[in-house]
C-alpha cells in the first residue's frame, strides 16, 4: 500500500486552493517511479536503506535521556505510515551536493504528516536519521538544515492566518471571495518564503503550486467580472490557459478543463437524444480516442443498468400491491436476480437520483 496525498489537486475548489496558502498543509503522494537520477546525479530511496547486512539493526530502538535513536528512521512507524512506501527523494549531484527538488518537500511531507500520532522531537530524529542513513555529506546535512527551516517555515505560517482571519471573513458582501484579500495574503506568504529560503529552493518547493494558485484565483477573477457575459468569461479563460508555459502543469490543467467540458457537452448533447457515435465524436475530440472508448463502454453499461433498474421498480411494485407475507423476501431474490451484488449497493442512491432528476 502506497502513502497517497491530493495531488495538485487539479481544478480544486478556489476554496480549498486559498486554504492551502494559510494551513500547514502536509501532503503526500505514492511514487512508483524510478528514483534514480541520471546525468552524474545520485538518488537515494528507502529500497537501498535495508540490506542482509543491517536487517538486525534496522528493527530496534534505542532509548537516550528519553529521546529515541534510529538507525534508518523506519524503526517502529506509526500506525498511519506502516506499509507504506517512504515519499519523495533526496537527490545529490557529482560532487555529492544537494539538489533541491519538490521531491525533498514530499519526503518531509511523509514524516511530518503523522504529528499528532508521534510528537516533534521524535519526527525530527527520524528524518535526520533516515537522510543520513541514505545520504553522504555534505548533502546530508544541507538536507537536514533544509528540513528545519521548512518546519520553521510551516510555525510561521499561522500568524499570517491569525492577521487575516477566516476564509468566511474574506468574502464580500455578496458572497463571493475577496480576491485583493486573497492576493494581499499571498503575497505575505512569499515574503515569508523569502526569509527562510533561497529563491531556488522556493521555486523547487513551491513552484508548482504557485502556478495553480495563480490559475484558480485567476479563474475566480474572470467569474467575478460582472461586466463579461458567458460567453466572454469562457473565451477569457480559454485564453489564459492558452498562455500559460507549455510543460506539465499547462497539461494538467488542460486536460482537467476539457474533461469539464466533455460533461457539460455530454450532458447536453444526451438531453437532446444525440447518437452514441455523435457522443465518441464530441469526446474523441476532447479528450482522445482511448477515452472516449472507455466512456462510451460506461455510457452502454448505464443504459443496461437503468433498464435493468426500470424493470426492477416495475416488477417491486407489483409485489408491493399484491402485498404478500413474504413481499420483502421476494424483493430481494428479485435483486439479486436482476443486479450484481455491487450493483444492489447502488439501488437505493440510484432510485433517489431518478426521483429527483424527474422532478
Amino acid at each position: 500500500m502506497s502513502h497517497a496525498r491530493r495531488p495538485y489537486l487539479s481544478l480544486v475548489v478556489i476554496g480549498l486552493v486559498i486554504a492551502a496558502l494559510i494551513a500547514v498543509v502536509l501532503w503526500f503522494k505514492p511514487t512508483s517511479s524510478d528514483r534514480q537520477s541520471e546525468n552524474m546525479q545520485t538518488t537515494t530511496t528507502d529500497s537501498e536503506i535495508l540490506n542482509d547486512s543491517s536487517s538486525a539493526v534496522v528493527a530496534e530502538n534505542v532509548a537516550d535521556n528519553g529521546n529515541t535513536r534510529f538507525v534508518t528512521g523506519l524503526e517502529n512507524l506509526p500506525r498511519s505510515l506502516q506499509g507504506t512506501d517512504v515519499d519523495g527523494e533526496i537527490i545529490i549531484d557529482e560532487n555529492r551536493q544537494l539538489v533541491v527538488t519538490e521531491g525533498l518537500r514530499r519526503l518531509f511531507d511523509y514524516f511530518l504528516s503523522a504529528l499528532g500520532e508521534e510528537d516533534e522531537a521524535t519526527i525530527h530524529a527520524r528524518v535526520e536519521s533516515y537522510i543520513r542513513s541514505v545520504t553522504p555529506e555534505p548533502a546530508a546535512s544541507q538536507a537536514i538544515g533544509l528540513y528545519h527551516q521548512y518546519v520553521a517555515y510551516l510555525k510561521a505560517i499561522p500568524e499570517i492566518q491569525k492577521r487575516y482571519g477566516t476564509l468566511q471573513l474574506q468574502a464580500t458582501q455578496n458572497g463571493e471571495l475577496d480576491l485583493n484579500m486573497v492576493m494581499q495574503q499571498k503575497q505575505d506568504v512569499a515574503r515569508l518564503r523569502q526569509q527562510y529560503f533561497d529563491d531556488q529552493t522556493i521555486q523547487a518547493f513551491f513552484g508548482s503550486e504557485d502556478e495553480y494558485d495563480d490559475y484558480n484565483i485567476e479563474m475566480m477573477r474572470i467569474e467575478q467580472n460582472s461586466q463579461l457575459s458567458t460567453a466572454q468569461k469562457q473565451a477569457a479563460q480559454e485564453d489564459y490557459v492558452s498562455r500559460l508555459p507549455d510543460g506539465a502543469i499547462k497539461t494538467n490543467i488542460e486536460q482537467q478543463v476539457n474533461m469539464a467540458k466533455l460533461m457539460q457537452r455530454s450532458k447536453q448533447m444526451k438531453a437532446r437524444g444525440a447518437t452514441p457515435e455523435e457522443l465518441y465524436n464530441m469526446r474523441r475530440e476532447l479528450v482522445g480516442a482511448p477515452a472516449a472508448t472507455r466512456l462510451a463502454k460506461l455510457d452502454a453499461e448505464d443504459a443496461d443498468f437503468d433498464q435493468r433498474f426500470t424493470q426492477y421498480q416495475v416488477q417491486k411494485q407489483q409485489l408491493l400491491t399484491q402485498n404478500p407475507d413474504n413481499v420483502q423476501t421476494q424483493i430481494n431474490q428479485l435483486e439479486q436476480q436482476l443486479f450484481s451484488e455491487t450493483e444492489r449497493k447502488r439501488l437505493t442512491g440510484y432510485a433517489a437520483l431518478k426521483q429527483e432528476t424527474s422532478q
